[in-house]
């Protein structure tokens, strides 16, 4: 009895073997490379959840303002009607921070402009120490490029309007033009026009005029109004202004597919991959696998996947093609 109580303690004082270290550092290892993807997956909903709500509520706010506004849609950029680069007057986020929950924000640009936003020259620019801070709900977390700067991650669609850029590779323009037969006629370069009629979408920078939701025939449910985009592959929003009538919150063209340049293909393949390829770089695009998400101009939101038919994603960027299209 003595004997076999000695062997018991020295088997307990002992401790585990190698082999059984091991073994139970393998089985840790495997618990753990499960739990890592499924934490990765919840964590990416929820982050695509965040965007979505930030996309539906920025939505609601421009209707909200449209509202307001006897109908007209907050102008996507306005510099004077376009007539002096130099009139800063703000892009179409600044005109809906009292819907976002923003008005004291609002109100000191206001006061430190001197004046109304839409009517004092430079307005915009004289309140930059105001507004030249990060908005609270401007960034999908799903994105990590440069946090903490003033840029967002969701920019009015121009539709399939034409955007040529400074590379001669120009790859998507064939989309934009009378000739392919969708409905719509070959538009201003840029959208740089004042004129309502000529806006294939419903935002431009020039600050156009929209009625809301009579320049809209197409319909509100299947019209593109806000999507995502990748500020590393779009130069104009590499400015991080995104207060600025030109600092690319209105500079979303459907003629590029989603997610056609990411930011770590970036100046790998010359002109086909440069930021200010802008029939490439000013595209729609996320970090969310697959596609990005659209919020549409009834206030709905949905994901549009990278592989959308080109002819269907057209039509529901343009306002007034009048062609049937539905969300696939």
């Amino acid at each position: 009895m003595f004997g076999l109580s000695r062997r018991l303690r020295w088997r307990i004082s002992r401790g585990f073997t190698l082999i059984e270290l091991l073994v139970v550092i393998a089985i840790i290892a495997i618990l753990i490379a499960l739990l890592v993807p499924a934490v990765q997956k919840v964590r990416e909903a929820a982050a695509r959840a965040q965007c979505q709500n930030q996309l539906k509520q920025l939505a609601l706010a421009t209707i909200g303002y449209a509202d307001l506004k006897k109908g007209i849609l907050p102008p996507g950029g306005l510099n004077a009607g376009g007539g002096d680069w130099n009139d800063q007057r703000g892009s179409w986020l600044v005109y809906t921070l009292p819907f976002m929950e923003q008005t004291a924000m609002y109100s000191k640009a206001e006061q430190a402009a001197g004046g109304p936003l839409a009517t004092t020259y430079n307005s915009v620019g004289k309140a930059t120490a105001v507004v030249n801070v990060p908005l609270p709900y401007g960034r999908c977390p799903s994105d990590d490029w440069q946090s903490g700067v003033a840029v967002v991650n969701y920019i009015g669609s121009m539709g399939p309007q034409c955007a040529v850029g400074n590379c001669p590779t120009w790859p998507n323009q064939q989309y934009c033009q009378t000739s392919i037969g969708w409905g719509y006629q070959t538009s201003p370069d840029h959208g740089n026009t004042t004129n309502p009629g000529e806006i294939r979408g419903l935002f431009n920078r020039l600050g156009a005029q929209l009625r809301f939701p009579a320049s809209i025939p197409d319909g509100t449910s299947n019209t593109i109004m806000i999507g995502e985009a990748l500020p590393g592959t779009h130069d104009h929003l590499r400015q991080n202004q995104w207060w600025n009538f030109n600092g690319g919150n209105a500079h979303g063209t459907t003629i590029a597919p989603i997610n056609m340049l990411m930011p770590e293909k970036v100046g790998t393949n010359g002109c086909l991959t440069q930021v200010d390829n802008w029939n490439i770089s000013w595209g729609f695009g996320s970090r969310h696998t697959g596609g990005a998400n659209f919020a549409f101009a009834d206030g709905s939101v949905q994901f549009l996947t990278q592989s959308i038919d080109h002819r269907t994603y057209q039509l529901l960027g343009c306002r007034n093609d009048g062609l049937p299209a539905s969300i696939p």
